[in-house]
């Protein structure tokens, strides 16, 4: 952050903040309370703004829990609290995108009246409103869905990354989200986002699997796939893995022949023949001169 703010500070670059993402999209990991502190620090030294981006809270399904950056400044002291903003929806963790329902939570009263102002662009009708006031003030039925919900991620997550490990495809490490993050490097034709980009028009067009390509979420390593795995049925990731499954041990036999092939390369004996040695009508494509002896090869 430092780097980066020194950057923008030589480009005449006027920061005016920081967002995240926290629980990450499309990490799908959860920032620890220290990293959080010091991210609360470096915007009140710099007198920026922070804009926590939470709305995969309660997509969380193993340790560590999640913290919001609300908890995390109730504990710190000289903490300019106009400086924290929050955005959450009911999307991700309750499952209902179509009900367009955002929320800005904000300590800063200015802020908070320009939001109130620009809602009007955007209002939720009054039955959504009934029905989801209705639906979050029954905590027995919010704190039973959070949990079933919890423990049905875990368990996608499990088998999805597990039968990706049976091919030799592992994945980053996470808790949370509604995807993980697939590492496909090794079979990238060439380490570079043109090989990466070439690869996912391989996964979508062929093996008929949507997936994103890490170079869309500005990932500085070619090689990574984004991977949702809670939109579907099991039939239908079973039906994925397979497909997944397929493509690469195909793909491993395409290398595999191909090391074959340069093996044999490697070891041909080259010698001229004695009744050939020169024949004009006779010319390989890569030959420069047209007028080269043909060269024959043997094992």
């Amino acid at each position: 952050m430092e780097d980066a703010y020194e950057k923008a500070q030589k480009w005449n670059l006027n920061v005016k903040g920081i967002i995240i993402a926290n629980p990450s999209n499309p990490l799908g990991t959860t920032l620890d309370i220290e990293t959080m502190r010091s991210l609360v620090a470096f915007v009140n030294e710099k007198n920026i703004h922070l804009v926590c981006d939470e709305i995969y809270a309660a997509t969380v399904f193993d340790s560590p829990r999640f913290v919001s950056v609300a908890e995390v400044i109730q504990d710190m002291d000289c903490c300019n609290r106009d400086l924290i903003h929050i955005v959450y929806s009911l999307s991700k963790g309750m499952g209902i995108p179509g009900f367009r329902v955002g929320i800005v939570y904000s300590f800063n009263d200015d802020v908070m009246l320009c939001a109130r102002k620009m809602s009007s662009f955007g209002l939720v009708s009054s039955q959504t409103q009934y029905l989801l006031a209705s639906m979050l003030s029954d905590d027995g039925f919010v704190g039973n869905f959070l949990r079933e919900s919890s423990k049905r991620l875990a368990k996608r997550h499990y088998v999805f990354t597990k039968g990706l490990e049976q091919v030799g495809i592992s994945c980053l490490t996470s808790n949370a989200g509604l995807f993980f993050w697939m590492d496909m490097r090794l079979l990238l034709k060439e380490q570079s986002f043109e090989g990466e980009i070439e690869l996912w028009r391989v996964i979508l067009n062929e093996v008929k699997l949507n997936v994103s390509p890490g170079s869309s979420f500005q990932c500085s390593e070619p090689g990574w796939f984004r991977v949702c795995f809670a939109n579907m049925d099991d039939e239908t990731v079973e039906v994925a893995l397979n497909r997944i499954r397929a493509f690469v041990l195909n793909r491993e036999n395409q290398e595999s022949n191909r090391s074959k092939r340069c093996w044999r390369k490697k070891h041909l004996r080259l010698s001229f023949s004695s009744t050939r040695l020169y024949d004009e009508t006779i010319m390989s494509p890569c030959m420069i001169s047209p007028h080269s002896p043909l060269v024959r090869a043997k094992t």
